[in-house]
């Protein structure tokens, strides 16, 4: 069985025409995967229910202080900055990251950030989907006793 290891994206973009936006994003998205420390720190995304969602980053040593969660537009931006330990310190094996991290998320239309909060190590977000009213779906009622006699047609 092979596995595609490699995406060659230019190759790809004269097959299709008008999507230039999406293959600009899966560049971007792959020149970042490929970045050291991408994957750190590790998260999560669950969806609580159809409106409301929750992003959780594992960021032990982080204290609130260390922590800057941003929204701009629709790009939520978590960082995180840590000041080295003291180097007087013989670890005979250091595997907590004390480096600085920052991940970014594109979020949907109308999506907002409703609360943050730091609890035993992990930075959860509470991420709320709020449609304005003016932009949801509306019923259009249907009547059954229209009459069309300005064309000719009766409803007889």
């Amino acid at each position: 069985m092979t596995r595609l290891t490699t995406l060659n994206l230019p190759s790809m973009h004269k097959h299709f025409i008008g999507f230039d936006q999406m293959f600009d994003d899966m560049d971007r998205l792959f020149e970042n995967s490929a970045q050291k420390g991408a994957g750190y720190p590790p998260y999560n995304i669950a969806q609580i229910n159809e409106d409301e969602f929750m992003v959780t980053l594992a960021v032990a040593g982080f204290s609130m202080d260390n922590l800057d969660v941003t929204k701009e537009g629709n790009v939520l931006s978590i960082e995180g900055s840590k000041n080295p330990s003291d180097d007087t310190v013989n670890y005979l094996h250091k595997g907590i990251a004390e480096r600085t991290f920052r991940r970014d998320f594109t979020l949907a239309d109308h999506v907002d950030v409703r609360s943050a909060d730091l609890e035993l190590g992990m930075l959860n977000i509470h991420l709320v989907r709020e449609v304005p009213e003016a932009m949801k779906p509306k019923k259009i009622a249907i009547n059954s006793e229209t009459t069309i006699d300005a064309v000719g047609y009766d409803n007889k």
